[in-house]
């Protein structure tokens, strides 16, 4: 049927499809597809068609595509998570041949490509089945939940894992298909929260090219402060480009067309005109309830097909008369009363099955009703109702009331019944699966429970399911099944009901978090909790702290913290095994380290770590005797073993030591902030307990820390790359990748670069980065790709390049929602594009209001805006203004141990010192020259110990000293020294910075040959560089 009055909407649909489909077949280049996604929101009132729009305006393939492939996903059909239905919708739309493609090409994808679809009481795949945790046995049919830590408490890695899987596996569908991917979300206005964070993170994936995200909505259900709302306004401030598509009710002119086709008669035609004004003002011109209302006039015999003139008649004072309601539910309902009763019966049985449902399901809880509990259920018929009802459905009240059986009806009858509301028009019947037309038809069927019955009477059909369905075929509804059950669960009164609804709600919230769906998780947690009640912790001890742990951990990530707190301090105040008040505890300390609490996160930790019998320092300064007592401790341990014997010690089993390491773990990462002397002893005394008692997966992360430890602060550089290797090691054994990225970014970052070219790191660091994506460690991905950045910036890679490098990691680090790592890349863009000559007098500004918002948070950013600020002062020769910033620095070492940021600083103090010295005279040029070369001795020591990072530095550094002393002969050789090293090293900025410097000596003793030698060499490697501003400066 044609769509009328919406030509206007159409045309911007497909002009859109058009401009995609264009710009994938014009983009050769697999760079070029890079962008921003685009979105369309079609908005309006319910019936209004929303749905037929979008559908319509793809009829039409766009040129120059061999393919127009389009994911319906409706939110109110069944539910389950948008990652979920995205799976689903590719095994029904693309051919069995694309699928097992995508399976080759994409096989870390493999378990979002698993199984046909998992619908409605459909067996599910090996994909779908729920992750069991063997700890003792149960009796119940969907499995154990006895564990002593889940893997839903990486919820924030679990939430990354998914989004990054989902835009992987749609980066690949389209890049395989040759056209345009339409995504179409409808009913958004019912998306949860992850729904909407997941639309977020697809649409602003760069990397996914030719996919049009259509998303609909009704707009009188979404306020300004509905979530949905809060995400198109965030979305149109990260300059996505989004077009906004409302539809209103059809106006008189068009609802005449439509009335005309409807009744296949010319719109010309008075009495059709004159019927389709009635219909418009009686429906306001909503399409939906326009049809819906010539339907029932239908039914009622107002419209009748006259064969003697082969046209429909109709009694145009009749219909005036009739009436209608605001509610298209109520036409609908009239409807609905006009069938057979056993019809009506199923239509309440599907309707709470959802949007989607199937035969043998609504079958099957027909069988297990009574007619006394069906009738009971039923809402009673109006007066009105009763006078036009047919008398089919006087005949089935007849029926009903002679019947000799307690059962309804037999196969053939629901057969007669399923075909009656697909020939009315309310459901959609395809073999096995049905669905209803509209959301308002499920919506009508549902009116027809009674209304003080219809909670009971979902819990009923919950109840039937849940002992009638096979496990498997449970497993697949276990959300839709819980769901019936809560309704009435006010109602349980029996303890062992009440159990059962408990687990029953816990196996749905486990399923619900392993999908990163943790806002409904938490509702099932806790309805599970409210469940068992106050006597939870006297009768199923296992069920309620489970209850109250895995719920604290979805409140967590919900931002529910009040909730989160409550249930904490419930489990913290039972006289329990301390082992089990681990995942709370371990919550509580992640909770405190968001909430920026890191002493209060610190002592939670080391009190746990107490409370199981382990070792934990005082949370105070210590003492050098005791790291050093450690660390010999380890030593001993050790006893000269290699990366590889390391790698081979027996795996942890003992949960007690396996807690106390993850508590570690966490200090690892923060306790720094808090005192950063403890930090040595946290990473000793977790390398103790792998060398004594095995390696867990947090001894990947604990020997990358040691190694960092050694390298850096212990000044034994080679014994750190060991421990560095072992390491990785590690993380090659079965089960230890959970640390990946985070040790790829501490041997990279912290411990290679002492003894192995800078330039080596900086393909591991994108492994990490990409690794971390994979796990879900968005945070240490987006430090991997910090450090790779910065390392590009130190090597001397051009600067043009870098920049885009810096753009695009911007636009990642955005996208994965770390602010915090956004800081250090804005640093680097900052200092970059002053360099270039862009915005120099703004990034000053902006570098100064970075370092004093540093500086009063006492945060470790400080030292990197005065790293890159010192990078400027140093290369545009501005020595005043560099010895200035050195003497408010302070130790900047101290911020950055290991990393080479502080061995970059260490150099460019130095040369600040050798320059003031020079110009300097008498008791300061003495104190100068002393600071130079306090400086100088720290890299000839990192030079020693192996770091060829640093060769070409400690000869430009010995030629300024040489030169300060007057030793001419020795300034030349080292200028030429440090000039051969940049240039095996490849360190293109600081070759460029040596050809300068000599040329200042070379000036300076009268040289002008070699002057004007080195000045344009200096120029050359400038430009190379791409750092205008000092090809200006050199001119």
């Amino acid at each position: 049927m044609k769509l009328h009055g919406r030509d206007d909407d159409i045309k911007l649909l497909r002009r859109k499809l058009r401009e995609l489909a264009k710009k994938k077949d014009g983009d050769e280049d697999a760079a070029a597809n890079k962008h921003v996604g685009e979105m369309i929101f079609v908005s309006g009132t319910s019936g209004v068609g929303k749905s037929a729009l979008i559908h319509k305006g793809q009829e039409t393939t766009p040129p120059k595509a061999d393919t127009l492939s389009h994911l319906h996903i409706d939110i109110a059909a069944e539910d389950k998570k948008i990652a979920t239905l995205i799976r689903n919708k590719i095994q029904n739309e693309f051919d069995r041949e694309d699928v097992e493609q995508l399976r080759r090409v994409l096989p870390g994808c493999v378990e979002l490509l698993g199984g046909r679809r998992s619908s409605l009481f459909c067996p599910s795949s090996k994909a779908d089945e729920v992750t069991h945790y063997s700890r003792g046995g149960s009796d119940s049919k969907l499995g154990d939940t006895n564990r002593w830590v889940s893997s839903t408490f990486a919820g924030k890695e679990s939430i990354s894992r998914m989004h990054y899987a989902v835009r992987r596996l749609l980066k690949i569908i389209c890049s395989h298909l040759k056209g345009v991917v339409v995504l179409f979300i409808d009913d958004l206005q019912w998306g949860d929260t992850a729904t909407l964070d997941l639309l977020k993170s697809i649409v602003l994936d760069g990397d996914i090219p030719s996919l049009l995200i259509v998303g609909a909505y009704r707009d009188d259900e979404v306020p300004d402060h509905h979530p949905l709302a809060f995400h198109i306004r965030e979305l149109e401030q990260m300059n996505v480009s989004i077009t906004k598509i409302r539809i209103d009710n059809l106006s008189v002119d068009y609802a005449i067309p439509l009335v005309a086709e409807a009744l296949g008669m010319d719109d010309d035609d008075s009495k059709v005109k004159s019927l389709a004004e009635t219909v418009h003002r009686k429906t306001e011109g909503n399409p939906f309830f326009m049809l819906m209302f010539l339907r029932s006039l239908y039914d009622e015999k107002l419209l009748q097909y006259n064969f003697g003139v082969m046209k429909w008649t109709w009694d145009e004072d009749a219909v005036n008369s009739k009436i209608v309601t605001e509610n298209v539910a109520s036409v609908l309902v009239n409807k609905m009363n006009r069938l057979q009763e056993n019809t009506q019966r199923m239509l309440m049985v599907a309707s709470c099955l959802g949007s989607n449902f199937r035969k043998s399901a609504v079958v099957e809880v027909m069988k297990n009703f009574s007619q006394a509990e069906m009738r009971g259920s039923m809402t009673s018929v109006s007066s009105a109702a009763t006078t036009i009802r047919s008398s089919s459905a006087s005949l089935l009240l007849s029926d009903l009331s002679n019947h000799s059986t307690d059962r309804d009806g037999c196969d053939s009858s629901y057969a007669s019944s399923i075909e009656e509301f697909e020939g009315e028009g309310l459901c959609e019947v395809d073999d096995e699966d049905c669905r209803f037309m509209h959301d308002q038809i499920q919506s009508a069927a549902f009116e027809l429970i009674c209304p003080e019955q219809r909670d009971s009477f979902r819990g009923r059909i919950g109840s039937i399911l849940l002992r009638s369905l096979p496990p498997e075929e449970l497993e697949a509804s276990l959300f839709e099944v819980v769901g019936l059950l809560n309704c009435a669960a006010s109602n349980i009164t029996d303890d062992e009901e009440c159990d059962e609804l408990a687990k029953m709600n816990l196996k749905a919230g486990v399923k619900a978090s392993e999908n990163a769906a943790f806002d409904t998780a938490r509702v099932y947690f806790k309805a599970g909790h409210d469940a068992l009640g106050s006597r939870g912790w006297e009768g199923d001890c296992r069920t309620i702290l489970d209850l109250c742990s895995d719920g604290a951990n979805a409140c967590f990530l919900t931002g529910d913290f009040d909730t989160m707190t409550v249930l904490i301090d419930e489990v913290l105040s039972k006289d329990i095994d301390t082992k089990e008040k681990y995942r709370v505890s371990e919550i509580k300390v992640k909770s405190l380290l968001v909430a920026g609490k890191f002493i209060e996160s610190t002592n939670v930790a080391l009190d746990f770590r107490r409370q199981l019998g382990l070792s934990a320092p005082s949370l105070k300064p210590a003492s050098k005797f005791a790291i050093i007592r450690e660390y010999f401790r380890v030593k001993k341990l050790l006893k000269n073993k290699t990366a590889e014997d390391i790698a081979n010690l027996p795996e942890l089993d003992d949960k007690l030591h396996e807690m106390g390491e993850r508590m570690n773990e966490h200090l690892a990462t923060f306790v720094y902030r808090v005192e950063p002397t403890l930090l040595p002893l946290v990473a000793l005394q977790s390398v103790t307990t792998s060398l004594k008692h095995g390696l867990s997966p947090s001894s990947s992360f604990i020997f990358a820390g040691l190694g960092m430890l050694l390298c850096g602060p212990f000044g034994k550089p080679n014994e750190g790359r060991e421990m560095a290797k072992a390491a990785e090691l590690i993380l090659e054994k079965r089960g230890m990748r959970s640390s990946t990225s985070k040790t790829i970014f501490i041997t990279q970052c912290f411990c290679y670069h002492w003894t192995s070219p800078l330039q080596d790191t900086i393909e591991p660091l994108l492994k990490g980065y990409q690794a971390g994506l994979e796990i879900g460690d968005t945070d240490k991905a987006c430090s991997c790709l910090i450090g790779r950045v910065y390392f590009l910036f130190f090597t001397g890679r051009g600067l043009d390049s870098i920049q885009k490098e810096l753009e695009a990691a911007i636009h990642v680090i955005t996208q994965l929602n770390q602010g915090a790592a956004i800081l250090h890349i804005s640093i680097l863009l900052t200092g970059v594009k002053m360099l270039r000559g862009l915005d120099g007098e703004a990034g000053d500004k902006i570098l100064d209001s970075m370092l004093a918002s540093a500086a009063e948070s006492h945060n470790h950013l400080a030292a990197y805006v005065n790293l890159m600020k010192l990078e400027v002062f140093v290369l545009c020769q501005q020595w005043r203004d560099a010895i200035d910033l050195v003497r408010k620095a302070g130790n900047v070492r101290r911020l950055l141990p290991s990393t080479f940021a502080p061995v970059r600083y260490t150099f460019l103090e130095a040369l600040t010192y050798l320059k003031a010295a020079q110009s300097a005279s008498g008791w300061k040029r003495r104190q100068m020259k002393k600071c130079a070369h306090k400086t100088l001795q720290l890299i000839q020591g990192w030079a020693k110990t192996g770091n060829v990072n640093v060769v070409h530095y400690l000869y430009i550094l010995e030629a300024g000293l040489a030169a300060l002393r007057g030793k001419n002969k020795n300034a030349e050789e080292s200028f030429n020294a440090g000039i051969a090293a940049s240039r095996r090293s490849g360190f293109l900025q600081d070759r460029a910075l040596a050809h300068e410097l000599a040329s200042a000596y070379f000036k300076s003793q009268g040289d002008d040959y070699w002057t004007n030698y080195h000045i344009e060499c200096s120029r050359a490697c400038y430009h190379e560089w791409g750092c205008s501003i000092k090809v200006e400066q050199l001119k």
